[in-house]
């Protein structure tokens, strides 16, 4: 705001102010009650600016095209570790996705609580989709922290080649609207086929190693090297994909067995 030198505007922006305050307030209740299903857009309007205006004015011109908003941007950019995005969790973080679009809450449009560093392929799939239902409330990186817990599995679906299939499979002290929730977002996301295609390039290009290890160990070598891969990647990240798919070739005795030959 203080970059605006349009009088009128800045004295709309300012008139707004306890009003987008108290619909950070409102949504950040709402968020802590599980309830964001049931946020209605029309209770998230800048007083007296077009949802249009209060985007470009804020959002672009105030935070992403200014040197102090863009500090901030960057900011919650560089949150993720590794630059991983936190909606699926391999991607490279390349924006700032509104987990409330903006467009239809505007009032959020700069919330940090409602900007999520996200991959393209993230922001793409989720575009402007609203949850209708708890169920249906993709996971929030900020309030979900589900990955203390080992939640992602995979199985071996296919042997010619091998392909990977992977699933939720959510631990047993999960309630049900947790269980949901995560396979909506895993859904929503794609991240089945998106884990599978990386799992499987993965495999192609350590195919030449398990070969060399088959002749000279049989499957116990195969399978200590898998295993060893495995722990150490799981030790990192307890749900990346990577681990779980050393993991899960470790356990197939077919694979171990000299099935990738």
């Amino acid at each position: 705001m203080a970059s605006t030198r349009d009088l009128d505007r800045r004295a709309h922006l300012l008139a707004a102010g306890d009003d987008v305050e108290a619909a950070g307030e409102h949504f950040r209740q709402a968020a802590q009650a599980g309830a964001l299903h049931e946020l209605l857009g029309a209770d998230f309007a800048v007083p007296g600016i077009p949802a249009r205006d209060a985007v470009q004015w804020v959002y672009d011109n105030g935070m992403v095209n200014t040197r102090n908003g863009r500090a901030i941007y960057d900011q919650l950019m560089a949150g993720p570790k590794d630059e991983r995005c936190p909606l699926c969790g391999y991607g490279v973080v390349r924006t700032l996705d509104h987990y409330l679009p903006k467009k239809m809450f505007p009032a959020l449009c700069v919330d940090p609580l409602n900007l999520v560093p996200a991959c393209t392929d993230c922001n793409h799939a989720k575009g402007e989709k609203l949850p209708t239902q708890a169920e249906t409330t993709p996971l929030h990186p900020y309030l979900d922290r589900i990955d203390n817990d080992s939640w992602l599995d995979a199985r071996v679906a296919g042997t010619e080649p091998v392909w990977l299939e992977f699933y939720v499979n959510p631990p047993p002290m999960w309630d049900s609207l947790l269980i949901d929730r995560t396979r909506h977002h895993f859904v929503l996301f794609d991240l089945a086929e998106r884990f599978s295609v990386q799992a499987n390039r993965t495999l192609s290009s350590v195919r030449q190693l398990l070969t060399t290890t088959f002749a000279v160990g049989g499957a116990g070598l195969v399978r200590d090297y898998l295993t060893g891969e495995a722990s150490t990647r799981l030790a990192y990240r307890p749900n990346g994909w990577e681990g779980v798919a050393y993991r899960t070739l470790a356990r197939d005795d077919a694979f171990c067995g000299g099935s990738f030959l």
